[in-house]
């Protein structure tokens, strides 16, 4: 999911609403890949997908992508989504979570999220379910987990598939169990650049079930009946091969794997670091006219994927200006997400409008995400906190 700071994060002293944390682990993986002739699928993959699965610690198939949006465009079309079928999913994401709707002939309905949480709301998926529904994609948004003994609950009444839109939630915990162990059909998780881990662009796409795992695979590259990474690794010949469905191109190089292989060994490292940023905001923050974002309580947890604030009514500055103020200092910020309802072509597609969504539409009005990534210095988050402090006390 693409987002981009709001300042010219080539100027010496911005500081960009996110970073990658890239070491010479990474580096050195990359040019140990670079050197072995193996640049596009193929061991450094299938080992990465091996130990992601390993960290989940479940019985689980792994099959790693080149985006979360390809994942989740795997994961409808293996649900056997197509014209006709309604999905449901929040207005308040980026546009790759229904545009994979659309991409499979199948109708996108839009539903509003949560007051508290900004995760889908039950109550509105509720309202959502008609006859013509298939499939509900939740986003863990920010990267607290959704309800989803709620949203299961629901979907299990009701004969409809989950696609969990797992994009920030790495590694989140709902209830005690990692997203992408819960028993929804299909997980997708995200390690694009500022994800809280990376691959430079990439995604794993998770499932229980075997047969949802072979569709996922074969669809992945061109429809090809015979593991391309088979054929080529072979001591006898393998050059035989069919092609029994029009799939696509969605396999992860290993040169990305050979990053994602060192940034899964430091994830919870990053997840660490993450949170203890985000308690320092919480406690620096607490006295401003702020809604804070919200605590996963019990045993749930968050993986900090973004820190998002929303401005009180009685703040001194708007949104708008409160951004552009933070960037005069130098300082990055973004908003999450311009809902979809506002999109040029889901609004004019879908006939939405923002009294359709008061939560998301008044979520937008005054939200902003601040700076928080594993690279940043205390003294990088202490200049974010004086500038809140200077521009709203």
């Amino acid at each position: 999911m693409a987002d981009q700071p709001h300042a010219d994060a080539g100027t010496p002293t911005f500081l960009p609403f996110a970073l990658p944390d890239i070491g010479e682990e990474e580096i050195a993986a990359v040019v140990a890949c670079l050197r072995s002739g193996w640049v596009t699928t193929g061991p450094a993959t299938r080992r990465f997908e091996q130990e992601f699965r390993a960290y989940l610690g479940a019985d689980v198939d792994t099959i790693s992508v080149n985006s979360a949006t390809a994942g989740l465009h795997l994961a409808l079309e293996a649900l056997g989504i197509g014209p006709g079928d309604e999905v449901i999913v929040p207005t308040l994401t980026f546009t790759a979570t229904a545009e994979v709707v659309r991409y499979l002939g199948a109708t996108p309905v839009f539903a509003d999220v949560d007051p508290v949480t900004l995760n889908l709301s039950p109550l509105a998926v509720q309202a959502a379910i008609t006859g013509r529904t298939r499939a509900l994609v939740p986003v863990h948004y920010a990267g607290m987990a959704c309800e989803m003994d709620a949203l299961l609950e629901l979907a299990h009444a009701h004969g409809i598939k989950v696609v969990e839109d797992a994009a920030h939630a790495f590694p989140t915990r709902y209830r005690g169990r990692l997203v992408g162990t819960l028993d929804s059909d299909v997980t997708v998780f995200s390690f694009y650049a500022n994800k809280t881990m990376t691959t430079g662009e990439g995604g794993m796409i998770v499932t229980r079930d075997p047969e949802l795992a072979r569709r996922i695979r074969l669809m992945r590259l061109h429809g090809i009946s015979q593991d391309a990474f088979n054929r080529y690794v072979s001591r006898t010949p393998a050059w035989y091969y069919e092609v029994v469905a029009a799939g696509f191109k969605y396999n992860l190089t290993d040169i990305a794997s050979a990053i994602g292989i060192e940034q899964l060994r430091k994830i919870d490292c990053f997840l660490e670091r993450r949170v203890r940023l985000a308690r320092r905001y919480n406690a620096a923050l607490a006295g401003l006219p702020l809604q804070l974002p919200p605590q996963p309580a019990g045993d749930s947890t968050h993986a900090w994927h973004l820190y998002v604030v929303r401005l009180a009514p009685q703040a001194r500055l708007s949104r708008d200006a409160l951004i552009n103020e933070l960037s005069l200092r130098g300082i990055g910020t973004s908003v999450h997400f311009i809902p979809l309802h506002r999109q040029p072509y889901w609004r004019d597609t879908c006939a939405l409008s923002p009294a359709q969504f008061p939560v998301a539409e008044a979520s937008y009005q005054s939200m902003l995400t601040l700076p928080l990534y594993t690279r940043m210095t205390d003294a990088d988050q202490e200049r974010v906190i004086a500038a809140m402090h200077e521009l709203l006390a």
